[in-house]
């Protein structure tokens, strides 16, 4: 529910910079990788315990996911396109749960203490 009225709220900003981005030249297909880039940062990000960076990026991937959909509504749709789209969405959101447990595991194995001497 919550999805349905944040589109219907978000929809005309995405529908006016798709269309710039597509009058430039960007592809869905571009902008689908460009996302998945961004994911694999933010994952990282993460990871490393970056959580403010890590989560702007994931926003920004978020945005070119938003964004490649309309370019290609704009454009024309191909069912390798939509493929690509939602595989390496799936890919990002199994990165970023991994970023989230590598932080965990290294707050649970704090290795910054120095070693007791013997």
């Amino acid at each position: 529910m919550l999805d349905r009225a944040a589109v219907t709220l978000i929809r005309p900003a995405i529908d006016r910079l798709a269309r710039v981005l597509a009058d430039v030249g960007l592809s869905a297909n571009q902008l689908t990788l460009l996302g998945f880039a961004i994911g694999m940062v933010a994952a990282v990000l993460i990871a490393t315990g970056n959580y403010l960076p890590g989560a702007a990026a994931i926003l920004l991937s978020r945005l070119c996911d938003g964004l490649d959909g309309a370019i290609a509504r704009r454009s024309r749709t191909t069912d390798a396109g939509g493929f690509l789209d939602i595989a390496l969405d799936f890919v990002i959101d199994v990165l970023a749960a991994m970023g989230m447990d590598c932080t965990v595991d290294l707050l649970e194995n704090d290795e910054t203490d120095p070693p007791e001497e013997i």
